[in-house]
């Protein structure tokens, strides 16, 4: 008999045979297969055994637990037999998960976020060095750890960690949170003010408040969200903002006029008074001189307004303090003088950058582009949309969302800005809806999770890149595509059940305030189920061009049959969203997928499993969704025209970029040549990237031209000016 045995961390512990009897009567007592007698006598068999094949005089547990597993395996109690053994595994599975824990835990200790760590550098919005970063990183690879061993299910934890699909936002998952919201400020503003959880906010009367409480609103989702947050209609929601304090300049002006002209007017400030509106003031008997005073008075602090919103998102902080709000805007349909005045003040105040004239990143500004109201030479606002070209040849946004688009224009309705299409982040499109009272609105509605397949190890698999065939093998490329789709289809239902029992106390602000979509008909402790179903269920997808190279040897951006063929793959895997929309009754969506981390993580795998393949995996990353390789020499015309078709068949979201060289600024007819050619090919989202400089000395990011920096004056000399690329765009 054995004196002594090894444990797995190596430790040597007194011999105990009492609990290998118990070990098997647990295995019994869940099958109900024996008692305790029974296992009493099969424990003695494996002592037996194991007195007679082990050699060593103290043995491994592992070699005792070997030995079980085949006495059991050997006895009548097939269950018992099996049920030990997914206990053994599960009890592996749970002891390597802490073990890689703790040596995440240890990089995120001891390595640099700029040099050492892929870890570190996962959230671009998060400091991996600040003392609040490292805590939230700690707290976010602990939660991925829990999530994928006590939360999902194996196979699809599995599929995660080797690399077919890719479960966004993991480290929430536990949480029970959602990805997104856009948000409308009517709703919180107008009906008596909000509570951020720290005290009540009255309604905003000035358009200094609407400002200041936009930015909050804001920081008060991101909270709650592991997403992105979007206003979709911010010169509609601002603009009430402004006709309240042109209402209080009228007033302020009215007794300086009285008291410097020694007048005595006694007019009265009507509720129905707007900024712009001369001609009614000027009916009531108003002076031209306190009109025009009121009117200078309201554009002054409307700028400061939206000077002091850029500058509040883009240092104030969510999450513990360990990041900014990850935030976008969208404007530039209200008509009305209140709305355009935001509009072009929040473009000057873009285009001024931050107080050392850097370029900001949040936020995320999107021009909404439409016909008849800022596209055409005659249209009221087309100023509006020449200047929001100016800017983002200056300052890399705004972005330009299309609502001309045929799959966006189905939805509109002229004066309501709910059937505007807006975006969030750098794609994400929530607007069509299985649910008749939401499909085709945007506001109070977000993306609930999202998983990505990797569509280019499916493409190596049954393509021609590994020399194993010399045709694509195109039905058992579908075959397992339709197996991972429908593996992510189970995962995120999985998902969405978990998220649809928490209740509206664990988002206080988010459903308690009636930010999202029906909430406000639910009470305090209500679950959120019949609310979330307004949002999507995203599956996205990675690396088209290198499927395709996989496939057939070309992409679809040198080659007409690989056109023809990429938009095939697409088209297919809407259809099977579409095809669980139906069945399950919850909105399905197909996302284009930004490169994020997910791609080098994908690629490393992949390269790891099948070699550098030349096209393939033989670079750091794969190419963002459906885009053409941004290394891939092609003019911007017939890149636009390539991408657009998948734009209509990404209705989760979706994005075009063009790859500008030089200063745009210097040539805007061009740069408005590209957007209008998104917008007549029938883009949804575009974007213009182009190179900024950076000042090393004093900080400033934009357009330098020439030697002299525009914001210290510094002439190039011995420290160069830096040339970025806009990195965070995503290309």
């Amino acid at each position: 008999m054995f004196k002594r045995i090894i444990k797995r961390d190596g430790k040597i512990v007194k011999f105990d045979p009492e609990k290998i009897a118990n070990a098997i009567a647990k295995a019994g007592l869940v099958t109900e297969e024996f008692k305790y007698d029974r296992a009493k006598a099969l424990a003695d068999k494996v002592l037996k055994r194991a007195e007679e094949t082990i050699k060593e005089r103290t043995p491994h547990v592992e070699q005792i637990q070997d030995i079980v597993e085949d006495v059991l395996m050997e006895s009548s109690f097939k269950k018992t037999a099996k049920e030990y053994i997914q206990y053994r595994q599960e009890r592996s599975r749970r002891r390597e998960a802490k073990s890689d824990l703790m040596n995440i835990y240890r990089t995120i200790s001891h390595a640099d976020a700029s040099e050492d760590s892929d870890i570190k550098r996962s959230n671009a919005n998060v400091d991996g060095n600040s003392a609040m970063g490292k805590m939230l990183q700690f707290g976010a690879e602990g939660s991925k750890v829990f999530a994928k061993t006590l939360l999902i299910r194996p196979d699809i934890a599995a599929a995660h960690d080797n690399g077919d699909i890719h479960i966004h936002d993991l480290d929430f998952y536990a949480t029970g949170t959602l990805t997104c919201c856009q948000s409308d400020p009517f709703v919180l503003f107008e009906n008596g003010g909000f509570n951020t959880g720290h005290g009540h906010l009255r309604t905003p009367a000035s358009i200094t408040s609407y400002g200041a409480l936009a930015a909050i609103l804001l920081q008060a989702n991101q909270n709650e969200q592991h997403g992105g947050q979007s206003i979709p209609n911010f010169d509609y929601a601002m603009a009430p903002g402004v006709n309240k304090s042109f209402r209080k300049a009228l007033k302020r002006n009215l007794v300086k006029y009285n008291k410097f002209a020694g007048k005595k007017l006694d007019l009265e400030v009507k509720d129905t008074y707007e900024y712009g509106d001369d001609a009614k003031l000027e009916k009531d008997k108003w002076p031209k001189v306190v009109v025009e005073a009121s009117n200078e008075d309201v554009e002054r602090e409307t700028m400061q307004a939206m000077e002091g919103f850029v500058h509040n998102l883009n240092t104030m902080h969510s999450r513990a303090g360990a990041q900014v709000p990850f935030t976008s805007i969208n404007f530039g349909t209200d008509t009305s003088p209140a709305g355009r005045l935001v509009s072009m003040d929040l473009l000057q105040a873009t285009e001024n950058g931050l107080g050392k004239g850097e370029t900001p990143i949040f936020p995320i500004s999107i021009f909404k582009v439409k016909s008849g109201i800022n596209y055409e030479p005659d249209d009221p606002n087309y100023d509006l949309f020449k200047k929001s070209m100016e800017v983002s040849a200056k300052r890399l946004f705004p972005n330009f969302c299309f609502i001309d688009a045929p799959y966006n224009l189905k939805y509109y309705k002229k004066g309501d800005y709910r059937t505007e299409i807006a975006t969030m982040g750098c794609r994400t499109r929530v607007f069509a809806s299985v649910f008749p009272e939401s499909d085709g609105i945007v506001t109070g509605r977000g993306n609930l999770s999202f998983t990505t397949v990797n569509l280019v190890r499916i493409g190596i698999k049954h393509g021609v890149a590994l020399g194993e065939r010399k045709e694509a093998d195109w039905e058992g490329f579908y075959k397992e595509l339709d197996e991972k789709l429908d593996l992510i289809k189970d995962e995120l239902l999985e998902r969405f059940e978990f998220q649809a029992n928490q209740h509206v106390r664990n988002f206080p602000f988010l459903m308690g305030q009636g930010n999202w979509f029906g909430s406000e008909k639910l009470g305090w402790n209500d679950t959120v189920r019949d609310v979330i179903k307004h949002g999507t269920l995203s599956i996205g997808f990675i690396g088209l061009a290198e499927t395709l190279v996989a496939m057939t040897g070309k992409h679809h951006g040198e080659d007409e049959d690989s056109r023809e063929l990429g938009l095939d793959i697409v088209t297919h895997m809407r259809e099977k969203c579409d095809e669980y929309s139906k069945k399950y009754k919850l909105n399905f969506s197909l996302l284009a997928t930004p490169a994020e981390g997910i791609a080098g993580r994908f690629t490393k795998i992949d390269r790891k499993e099948y070699g550098v393949i030349p096209g393939v995996t033989d670079r750091e990353f794969y190419t963002n969704s459906f885009h053409v390789p941004v290394y891939y020499p092609i003019s911007a015309f017939e890149k636009i025209d390539i991408e657009a078709p998948y734009h209509n068949l990404c209705n989760a979201g979706h994005i075009t970029y063009i790859e500008l060289d030089g200063d745009p600024s210097q040539n805007i007819a061009a740069f408005e040549a590209v957007i209008r050619k998104m917008h007549d090919a029938g883009i949804g989202y575009g974007s213009v990237n182009h190179p900024v400089d950076r000042d090393p000395v004093c900080g400033y990011s934009g357009i330098i031209n020439g030697t002299r920096c525009p914001h210290c004056g510094r002439l190039e000399g011995d420290v160069p000016f830096e040339k970025l690329c806009n990195c965070a765009k995503g290309k």
